[in-house]
């Protein structure tokens, strides 16, 4: 599903992000990336959508060769992967329901499907009720589960996700990671980048640990320290 083989990534002026990474995450599997702010984290997560590509190396992601991907393959390419980030990244001038639409019309859906799809995934997320309202109506919780909303709605093959809880309380981190793994139990390869301990140590999935842009550790049901 995804094999990282010796990948590096430099940035300008010479900054190492990652360094001869290497590692294969299987179909259905729920994967934790931890380690300190700067240790590549959030490299290794856009190197898996293609909004980076790396310096030397391979990287392989449902069949796709990300390295040697054309322009044009990009958006089929992230048809298969939802992506869910700590700042949400909603429209905020369209509703709730407008929101997770987007991600089915840019694909070409449309008419009494989209709608009938928005409203299960609106029900899925527990915003029933609130399809009308605006993102700066809704607290930080019910933003993310838009974005979660949003990335599951084409019921993507992998759910990637950089610091999903990261600007929200302990309670609430906890629904959204509950919503992220109801997502995997239904087949959903999920990779998630976070600084959760209290979530990594509770539900003790696989954790894999990188320290200044290496691989340190790959634990199959792991916690957030070794």
């Amino acid at each position: 599903m995804i094999r990282m083989k010796d990948v590096s990534k430099v940035y300008d002026a010479g900054v190492l992000a990652l360094d001869r990474v290497n590692l294969e995450i299987r179909k259905g599997e729920f994967v934790f990336v931890v380690g300190p702010s700067g240790a590549g984290k959030s490299t290794l997560i856009k190197l898996l959508y293609r909004q980076e590509v790396p310096t030397e190396g391979q990287v392989v992601v449902a069949g796709n060769d990300l390295g040697t991907m054309r322009r044009r393959e990009i958006p089929y390419f992230r048809r298969k992967i939802g992506v869910v980030f700590q700042d949400f990244k909603l429209l905020y001038d369209r509703t709730v329901a407008e929101n997770i639409a987007f991600a089915l019309i840019v694909t070409g859906a449309a008419g009494r499907d989209v709608i009938r799809r928005v409203m299960q995934m609106i029900s899925v997320v527990g915003l029933k009720g609130r399809q009308n309202a605006y993102p700066n109506q809704l607290s930080g919780g019910e933003q993310q589960r838009v974005a979660i909303a949003r990335a599951l709605i084409r019921n993507p093959e992998i759910l990637l996700a950089d610091e999903p809880t990261g600007n929200l309380d302990p309670k609430t981190s906890l629904e959204i990671f509950r919503l992220i793994e109801r997502a995997n139990i239904y087949g959903t390869t999920v990779v998630v980048a976070t600084h959760a301990r209290h979530i990594v140590d509770s539900m003790r999935k696989r954790v894999i640990e990188i320290k200044s842009g290496s691989v340190v550790r790959d634990d199959r049901r792991g916690a957030y320290d070794r």
